[in-house]
């Protein structure tokens, strides 16, 4: 979808009542910006006098530096990790300005929001995304579903500072057991679902499949031992 007809979604969401979206707070002619952003927790010190001492950025070009450390300056290796960082506010004059913003902060998410809603998502299962793994990851393939079963619970959610969604199965046939990281809805806070747009996982995530690789090795490893013992 071009990028013009993306900006007059986003226009069209935020005039039904969307202004959330991961801990992004989207506000509108706030001193005379048709658009504002911020944390979601400074929104009330962004529509102050002088938008509360907080840090301004004038148009989209810094949402990629704001974005990629969080507030003790660790790396966040995934954009939708629940650490964004708080402090700063963003203007911006139009929904171009915003869309470009977005995408920076939650890559994607729009267009997964829109594609989900009219029925033109695709989602790729585990097996299928472990089965493309070559090299290193090639090993993540082995994974048991037992173990793919137990990781998700361990790294998806957002108990370990994950905010999307999970649509993805381990195949067609298995189902993610039931958690609070499958339950899920990909909007943090447990903000209204009817004023928010959720992130979504179509795929696993790089960090996911990382680990899958280190589960498979443990269970290998595991295996081998117990082979050893009983031999």
């Amino acid at each position: 979808m071009p990028t013009i007809p993306f900006a007059n979604e986003l226009r069209n969401l935020i005039h039904s009542g969307i202004h959330r979206i991961g801990q992004l707070e989207l506000q509108t002619n706030v001193y005379g910006y048709l658009y504002v952003i911020c944390h979601w927790q400074d929104a009330e010190l962004s529509t102050e006098p002088a938008f509360g001492g907080l840090e301004v950025h004038e148009g989209p070009a810094d949402a990629r530096d704001i974005s990629t450390y969080s507030e003790d300056g660790a790396y966040r290796f995934t954009k939708g990790q629940t650490n964004l960082k708080r402090g700063w506010v963003m203007t911006l004059e139009n929904e171009e300005e915003l869309r470009q913003a977005l995408d920076q902060f939650y890559p994607v998410a729009l267009g997964l929001y829109l594609a989900k809603r009219d029925g033109r998502l695709e989602v790729e299962n585990l097996r299928d995304k472990l089965n493309r793994q070559t090299g290193m990851y090639r090993f993540a393939r082995t994974i048991s579903d037992a173990g793919a079963q137990q990781l998700v619970q361990q790294v998806c959610g957002p108990a370990h500072q994950c905010a999307k969604r999970i649509l993805w199965q381990l195949d067609d046939q298995t189902p993610l057991d039931d958690s609070e990281a499958s339950r899920y809805n990909g909007i943090p806070e447990n903000f209204p679902e009817a004023q928010a747009i959720p992130l979504l996982c179509r795929e696993a995530c790089n960090h996911f499949v990382s680990e899958c690789r280190k589960a498979a090795k443990a269970e290998f490893e595991s295996t081998s031992t117990s082979h050893a013992n009983n031999s």
